[in-house]
């Protein structure tokens, strides 16, 4: 199934990236590496983590305090943040669909 992400967690992912980058050489890339790795374990299974509702769900990274929020649409699995769980957890919640 396609992953898409909405373009505001796209901006949210961006602007990790840099942050990190912008504390350490290569953090960010480390922490995109991170991200990606998480994209894949929602890929190879969707359902396996902390559930909001009945189609929208958290896979927290392993290193770093966010979390990758997604839904699992019909024809995709749609990010709808890229969480920093250390700030107020439950902001993105506007942008999903019950």
């Amino acid at each position: 199934m396609e992953i898409r992400f909405l373009e505001i967690a796209q901006v949210e992912l961006d602007e990790a990236v840099e942050y990190y980058n912008s504390e350490s050489p290569d953090l960010g890339e480390e922490f995109l590496l991170e991200v990606l790795k998480a994209i894949e374990r929602i890929k190879l299974f969707p359902n396996a983590w902390h559930s909001f509702s009945n189609n929208t769900r958290r896979c927290q990274l392993r290193r770093f305090p966010y979390g990758i929020i997604y839904q699992l649409l019909d024809t995709e699995t749609l990010v709808v943040a890229v969480a920093n769980l250390h700030r107020n957890p439950d902001y993105w919640k506007d942008r999903i669909k019950m």
